[in-house]
């Protein structure tokens, strides 16, 4: 493998060794042309369990294929950073360590991105159920899609208006040269349930007005554990939500400028309040409550950031490079 590598795949992967050997064996098996090079690019973000056998294992039988790097600095951020320093390919895909992808993925989701049209791209995230589905995550609401990790915004291939998520996602390794890598005040630190430095960095490229295609062909498979299938844990979720929007609103000196803000979502808070009050249905009760504990972890994350500004200044977010 060489400079000529057109694409790179980042798999970041933390105490998931088990997981991690279904994934890699869905992503080494990819179909792609044969004029076109690639890799497979490991990270591993402080594992404690078999995860570097694995790879090992992995890289023994895919020499040409696979990659092994370490990256001591715990948090999903500083290891899919680590990933871009790492990767030799022009394009940077990504997929979580505990899904599948169907066996065009990588193709479909790459195939636009060798031309200047687009400066990356994102496909369909499945979940895939063990069990039967609750009824009260029968809903198309992205408060439901959100915690199971669901992308889907069409049927329809097309130009994407929000960012995708890191479970299926690909960039022009430019394009973190150009915008820096992912901000690491954000995404998740072991088990702690802080997201959104996927989708911040997909919102960096939009607002400065590039190019991001949906890719509904490329498809990965994400398992829905049966922690995720508790009411408790979508609460939890919209939680650090809230706490990661408000968080990568706080940018440098902005800080007093969320205070409209607080208001508003004191006020929508409130009118979440009453709706939950009156709505017999207990699905769509529950998005009310999902609604008001995002509010709360935005009004909490406020406190902290406000406090933090009175104590040392203007807030100072990451340099966000790779």
């Amino acid at each position: 493998m060489d400079s000529l590598t057109r694409i790179s795949v980042v798999v970041c992967t933390y105490n998931r060794a088990d997981s991690l050997v279904k994934t890699l064996e869905s992503v080494v098996s990819q179909s792609l042309p044969q004029g076109i090079d690639w890799e497979i690019l490991v990270i591993d973000n402080n594992s404690s369990d078999e995860t570097r056998r694995v790879v090992e294992d992995f890289c023994l039988q895919h020499p040409q294929r696979v990659r092994y790097l370490f990256e001591p600095q715990q948090g999903v951020s500083h290891a899919r950073n680590a990933g871009v320093r790492g990767a030799r390919g022009e394009i940077v895909a990504f997929i979580d360590d505990d899904e599948t992808a169907d066996a065009q993925w990588l193709l479909n989701l790459t195939a636009n991105l060798f031309s200047v049209e687009w400066a990356g791209a994102g496909g369909r995230v499945m979940p895939q159920w063990n069990g039967s589905r609750p009824r009260w995550t029968q809903s198309e609401s992205s408060f439901i899609a959100g915690p199971l990790a669901m992308f889907a915004p069409s049927i329809d291939e097309g130009e994407l208006t929000e960012p995708p998520f890191g479970a299926n996602m690909a960039f022009k390794r430019e394009m973190f040269a150009r915008f820096g890598g992912f901000r690491t005040d954000l995404g998740r630190v072991g088990k702690a349930l802080l997201s959104g430095e996927d989708t911040e960095f997909g919102r960096r490229l939009l607002s400065a007005g590039l190019r991001l295609s949906y890719e509904p062909s490329a498809v990965t498979h994400h398992p829905v554990e049966e922690t995720r299938l508790r009411r408790r844990y979508f609460l939890s979720w919209w939680f650090y939500k809230g706490k990661s929007d408000i968080r990568e609103l706080a940018d440098q000196g902005q800080i007093r400028r969320l205070f409209p803000i607080l208001l508003r979502l004191f006020r929508d808070a409130a009118v979440e309040a009453v709706r939950w009050v009156i709505t017999f249905d207990p699905a769509g009760r529950f998005i009310c409550a999902l609604k008001i504990w995002a509010y709360a972890g935005q009004a909490f994350e406020y406190y902290r950031q406000s406090s933090d500004a009175k104590k040392k200044g203007p807030l100072l977010n990451s340099d966000a490079r790779p």
